[in-house]
This record gives structure tokens, sequence and C-alpha cells, in this order.
């Protein structure tokens, strides 16, 4: 229960604020070019909150359903305009004027972006060096020489100081299907190059791509002593605690936290005998793992983190931060790269290079939010870029009812010299709202599947 309520309320936070922005966008476009705007609204439905400063401001409300939102203007087609408010209606205003309010939703939504990684690359975050663990034997990362120990230093000439970084930025090469050069520095002090080169088929089911990658960091042999455990998870369920060492499982000794990390993996649902040390005496527990979905498929999980020795900690923690100048201009950079890597996931879905299965819905979303601010504050800051940036991209294809639909007819009243006519847009409306929902379903039927299987 804890953990739905959790993963509710971040799921409804991200929304707020990514609405809010892209509201906004429109909003202050509107009134810098002298639109009047009669409602700012977040979320659809009953309202539940709002704030009216005087009969003639803009009334800013807060809906019941909160999966959008909307700026209503004055607007002739819209409904009866007042004298006075003629000049100020959205549809007597210059194309450019029109366009540029259209566009500023989904350029607030890249504005947020920068500014969330900005403030993340400034603050700075702590991360463990990319040293890799034990490489999986026939994977695509054993066949082109890593071994374990390899620190991976750069991959296409960009830096990566810590895990994350090294993964993120071989992630999104992989969607070029070029060869990726990778630097690592060998557990000797050598700096080699190797090259890695990522099949077009597997490029395609990211889900599956790291576990044929063969990539993992490294683990030194650590005691099986629990450091902490998950509120609501199985092992709070069962009645363990931090300090807890594990003795055996199944009848089995633990000698390593890795025995017992793929013991639980490999028995998801399944009820396990477990003996705990505590204090000096013994005890039997019944542990059973959560199943969860992975890329290496169902595994299980307790919700139950390993003691890690300080001086071990030390040696692996890298502190990652840039200064203000640097920091914006990547974070400018690292904004203008995932909208890239977007759009080309969007056009290799459309011509079935990539798998269908890449799209996600409110179930998927609220998850990966739940999950990023379980990790920390700079991961949920994060998951927010990247979904700001998704919903401006998204925005801006050309659909009619997205603002890049709006776009394009502007577009096409620019080369024509008048405006498309209003039965023609609402025609085409109508066929952006049958492709709008159609994603929508898919997206939800693939997100229960997920949640099915």
């Amino acid at each position: 229960m804890f953990s739905l309520l959790h993963t509710l309320f971040y799921f409804i936070v991200a929304l707020a604020i990514l609405i809010a922005f892209h509201e906004l966008g429109h909003f202050w476009a509107a009134r810098k070019l002298g639109v009047k705007v009669i409602r700012f609204s977040l979320g659809f439905g009953k309202v539940l909150w709002r704030y009216q400063k005087s009969p003639d401001s803009t009334e800013f409300t807060v809906a019941a359903l909160p999966l959008g939102g909307y700026v209503k203007m004055v607007d002739e087609r819209e409904g009866a305009v007042a004298p006075a408010d003629l000049p100020y209606a959205f549809n007597r205003q210059s194309l450019i004027r029109r366009a540029a309010i259209v566009f500023a939703g989904p350029f607030f939504n890249f504005v947020l972006a920068v500014l969330v990684y900005w403030f993340v690359l400034m603050i700075g975050e702590t991360g463990m060096r990319p040293v890799l663990g034990p490489v999986a034997k026939g994977s695509l990362a054993a066949q082109v020489g890593f071994t374990e120990g390899d620190e991976i230093v750069a991959v296409a000439g960009e830096k990566t100081p810590t895990w994350n970084h090294a993964m993120g930025e071989l992630l999104e090469r992989v969607m070029d299907g070029e060869a990726i050069s990778v630097d690592v520095e060998t557990r000797d002090g050598e700096r080699r190059e190797r090259t890695l080169k990522v099949p077009a088929e597997l490029a395609q089911q990211p889900d599956l791509l790291y576990q044929r990658l063969g990539f993992r960091p490294w683990e030194p042999d650590l005691p099986p002593v629990i450091d902490r455990v998950e509120p609501g998870g199985a092992a709070e369920v069962a009645g363990l605690q931090a300090g807890d060492l594990l003795v055996s499982v199944d009848g089995k000794p633990i000698k390593t936290w890795r025995e017992w990390v793929d013991y639980v993996r490999a028995h998801p649902d399944a009820s396990l005998d477990v003996v705990v040390e505590r204090d000096g005496a013994r005890s039997s527990r019944s542990v059973k793992p959560v199943a969860v979905d992975s890329p290496e498929g169902r595994i299980g999980r307790i919700g139950a983190a390993v003691k890690i020795p300080e001086h071990l900690i030390d040696a692996m923690r890298v502190e990652y931060r840039l200064g203000v100048l640097p920091a914006f201009v990547a974070a400018i950079a690292k904004t203008g790269d995932y909208s890239a890597l977007t759009l080309k996931m969007i056009g290799r879905m459309l011509v079935g290079e990539a798998a269908i299965e890449n799209l996600s819905g409110p179930i998927s979303i609220a998850q990966y939010a739940g999950k990023s601010a379980s990790i920390g504050f700079s991961q949920f800051l994060k998951f927010l870029a990247i979904v700001s940036i998704s919903l401006a991209v998204l925005n801006l294809l050309p659909i009619p009812v997205l603002d890049g639909g709006h776009l394009m007819f502007y577009l096409i009243e620019a080369v024509k010299g008048s405006p498309v006519s209003e039965r023609t847009q609402a025609f085409f409306q109508q066929i952006g709202l049958f492709i709008l929902l159609s994603l929508m379903s898919l997206a939800f039927i693939l997100d229960i599947e997920r949640l099915l299987t």
C-alpha cells in the first residue's frame, strides 16, 4: 500500500510540474503578445480550486482530473467576444504571433529540461566508478575484449566519470547503429580502445539490450549483512532488520552477498527458509521474494541493501559536478541529444525498425516516477527532464489536435496566403484525435501486459 501511494504521489507531482510548465509557455507568450487569457487550468473536469484577482483578469483553476491542462484565450471561433476584447482575440493576431503562442508550450518543456539538467549538474551527484565486474561469456562486451576490472573512461570521446554516465552514453549511441568507440583503463593501468557494435535487431529491443551487452558493475565479495530494508518490502514483511547476518537459505550456507542476491533473483514468488544471526542469536525466517520484470527476465526481489565497508565505498565513489557555465552548456547539449534520440526512436517505430513495445503508457511512467524518487532527488529530477523532453517532442509532431498539428496548419496558411478552412481543420482534427486515442490505448494495453507478464 505504501509503495502504491508513493508511486501515485510522485506521478501526480511530475504531471503537475510538466503540465504547469507547458501551459505556462502558452500563457506567457499569449500575455506578452497581447492576447487576453480567460482561464489557466491545471487538470480537467470539476474545479477544486480557483483564483481570480478581478472579474476581468485571468481565472486560475485546479481541476479534478490531473491528466492535462489548458489555457483558454479570447477567440471568436469559440464564442461571442465583447467588442472591447476583439483586438486581444487569438484569431485576430498575425500568423507569426499565433504560431509563437502555440510553439511556446513545447518550448517551455525544453526549457524545463535544460533548467533541471543545469541544476543537477551544478549541485553534482555521487556515483560509482564505471568499473566492470565479471563480463558475461558470449556477450557483446566479451566478444570485443572487455574484461573484469576494465574502467570505462570515455564513450565516443565523451568522458564517463560514473557508471550511470557510461551506460547512458552507450545506450544513447546504440540507436545510431554505428560502431561505438569505448576507451577503458585496464587493471594494469593501460589505456585501450575497444569498439562495440550492436546488431540493429537488438537495438530495437531495449529490454534485451542491457542483458546482451554483458556489462555489470564491479562488486567486491561482501559479507551477507543487511544495511537497510525498504518500507513495505518483502524483507521488512519477513522481519529482517539492518545488521542481520544471513547465515543460510533453504539449508545452503551463504558466504557472500552476491550468492544471496543470485539465489533471491532465481526464486521469484517462492518461500525461502532463511537462517539469520542477530545479536549473536540465530533464528529462522520465511522470506518470499517479490517477482519483478528485468532485462534478464522475471526475477525475485526482497528490498534489502548490503552493508558496504566505508573504505570500499570511498575507493569506488566519485563526486561529479560542473561549474555554472559548463553545466549550462552541458544541459543544453544533453537536452538536444535526448530530443534527437526521441525523434529517432519514433521514426524507427513508424518504419518498423523498432519494437512497438518501446511505448510507455501512464502506468509505466508512474512506476518510473516512483522508482526514480526512491533512488534519490537527483534521479527524480532527471526522470522529470526526460519526460519533459518527450512531451515537447511528441507535442511538436504534425498531428492535428497537438501543437505540432496547429503549427502545420499555420505553415500551410503561410504558403497559400489564407487560413485553412475551419471545416478542413475539424476533419483532420478528428483524424488526429483518432490517432492519439489509438496510441494512448496501445500504450495502456502494453502497460497492462507488462504488469501481467
